[in-house]
């Protein structure tokens, strides 16, 4: 119909999309993999199970973190995957503001025509990227056309008629421009936070991108540059292999750039090594730094001498304060923290029929009847399938760490600018939390900076376990309003007292100077407060000794002609 009143079909037509996007091509996010295949893949190939439980699936998740950090990716190779073999899934994909239009009730028409598509070419997938443009929050200032297009969405996404088999995905970066009518079971069920890398999920992207060079870097040359390239995203490695790729060829056949013509070359004699790496990260920038850089860094060279046995006294004292600390900086990811398939193993592995023998010769005293260990068992499953990441394994109480309303302050004497290093350090060996900076520029950039606190600290516990780090907390108290104070300490009291919030502050004040306010918000008998002792005579004598005697003795390296 669309086409014979002369219109275009841009808006509901299938997206023909890259083929070669597999889940093994995304690196770092197996447990969201593992949810989307649960959501998406588990009814088309086991429809029954469903059926016979009488539930229907979740048709609905929600993307959201910063930019570049593989929220299209996934939804492209989740499309791929659906459309291996007999099963072929529709994919249709649209970006927020291409659904608005300039004509009244255009929006809403181009809308109920994609539903209507992708119901008929059903089984399918609709991928709004960038949707809150599409679904603002709906309030009085808001124009009435948005409001519109929200309610439309809102009843295709969970009206009267079912939507069959139809997902709906969405991908945002700012998940608090978000209606909240949408984020609610039967619309967007599920929300997957895709944070930036850890060390091991970046060193799994380097892999990714460098598995066909020829030869392939070395794992020592993978782990040191995931080490140094802290706070970079998917796209940012991505660009830097790419980047690493044209150094290597400049260093080779540097005449390419002269010549107006094409040269022969031989791609065997480009070889890749760690120095085109190191040239390649000084011309990129990552995405995460061009707007606010991260507070977390990792000790320099020439600091680590001084600073790096006292660094790792305030990691011991900090997993003391905040046990959660201990997971962060455990290497291997799955340690302390069972996944979901394991779980399920040990479920099923339970001797709940009678059928198992025992081990024991003993007769137990007690019997349970078989309805209620089938109960038990369904139960026990259950449990393990929504929370089988932070199952607690044989009834060990490490992997379920708790702390009362964890806060750590550092205290440095004046002048010494030790704090702001080893904070930064802390923050850096913690980056599988997220952190949210509460610093005066931060709060101050907006027009209302209550409410960019508010924000902040909202966002901090619904995405615990994180940190809030606020530095030069003296200053930052007498900078601020009395309005920001009572919003602050008002925030901290009504975080219900287990939650895994920390907050973090540094101080170039004694405790006993500090205001009476902030001496309340840490308690120094439980160790939250760490007072930065001055490097000892052994590390002066080891920062002097690799500064003097290694750094200035060698001659500078010849250069080949």
């Amino acid at each position: 119909d669309t086409m014979k009143m002369g219109g275009s079909l841009a808006g509901v037509e299938q997206m023909q999309i890259d083929g070669s996007v597999q889940f093994d091509g995304v690196g770092g996010l197996s447990d969201h993999i593992s949810s989307l295949k649960e959501m998406v893949m588990f009814p088309l190939l086991y429809p029954e199970v469903f059926e016979r439980l009488k539930i229907e699936p979740p048709r609905g998740c929600l993307f959201y973190g910063p930019p570049g950090t593989g929220k299209t990716l996934v939804a492209r190779a989740l499309a791929n995957e659906c459309s291996q073999g007999d099963m072929r899934v529709t994919f249709f994909m649209r970006k927020g503001a291409e659904c608005l239009s300039k004509w009244i009730g255009e929006s809403e028409r181009q809308l109920r025509l994609l539903f209507e598509q992708a119901y008929q070419m059903r089984p399918s997938i609709i991928f709004f990227d960038e949707i809150d443009a599409l679904a603002p929050v709906r309030s009085n200032k808001q124009d009435q056309i948005h409001s519109s297009v929200v309610g439309t969405l809102l009843a295709l996404m969970d009206g009267l008629d079912s939507r069959g088999e139809v997902v709906v995905i969405g991908a945002t970066n700012r998940l608090d421009s978000i209606d909240p009518a949408l984020r609610r079971p039967g619309r967007f069920e599920r929300e997957f936070r895709f944070s930036l890398p850890n060390k091991e999920a970046r060193k799994e992207i380097f892999k990714i991108h460098t598995r066909d060079w020829n030869p392939k870097p070395s794992d020592n040359l993978l782990e040191e540059l995931a080490e140094e390239c802290a706070g970079y995203c998917g796209a940012d490695i991505k660009a830097l292999c790419a980047e690493t790729g044209l150094c290597a060829l400049r260093h080779r056949y540097p005449q390419l750039y002269e010549s107006r013509e094409r040269l022969q070359i031989n791609m065997d004699s480009v070889k890749i090594k760690a120095d085109d790496f190191s040239m390649a990260m000084q011309k990129t920038v990552p995405a995460s730094q061009r707007v606010v850089p991260s507070p977390g860094r990792a000790l320099s060279a020439i600091s680590k001498p001084l600073l790096k046995n006292t660094l790792e006294r305030i990691l011991q004292t900090l997993q003391r304060v905040f046990p959660h600390a201990e997971l962060a900086l455990k290497k291997d990811q799955q340690q302390g923290i069972t996944s979901t398939s394991t779980c399920l193993k040990i479920c099923q592995s339970k001797s709940f029929d009678e059928e198992s023998p025992s081990t024991s010769e003993e007769k137990p005293a007690h019997k349970t009847p078989d309805h209620k260990k089938a109960e038990f068992c369904t139960f026990s499953r259950y449990v393990c399938h929504w929370y089988g990441s932070i199952c607690k394994m044989a009834g060990n109480p490490r992997d379920h760490p708790t702390s009362y309303r964890p806060r750590f302050l550092l205290i440095e004497e004046p002048g010494s600018g030790q704090a702001s290093d080893l904070a930064a350090a802390v923050i850096h060996s913690l980056e599988k939390f997220p952190v949210y900076t509460l610093d005066t520029p931060a709060l101050f950039a907006s027009t209302s900076p209550d409410e960019t606190c508010v924000q902040l600290m909202r966002e901090a516990q619904r995405t615990a376990p994180s940190i809030i780090y606020v530095p030069q907390i003296p200053s930052w108290w007498e900078t601020v309003g009395p309005t920001l104070r009572s919003v602050f300490t008002t925030l901290l009291q009504s975080i219900p007292r287990f939650t895994p919030v920390l907050l973090l502050a540094t101080s170039n004040v004694q405790l006993r100077d500090l205001p009476e306010e902030i001496k309340t918000l840490f308690n120094n008998e439980y160790e939250e407060v760490f007072r930065i002792p001055r490097p000892t005579c052994a590390e002066r004598r080891l920062f002097f000794e690799d500064l003097v005697m290694k750094q200035a003795a060698q001659p500078p390296a010849l250069k080949n002609n």
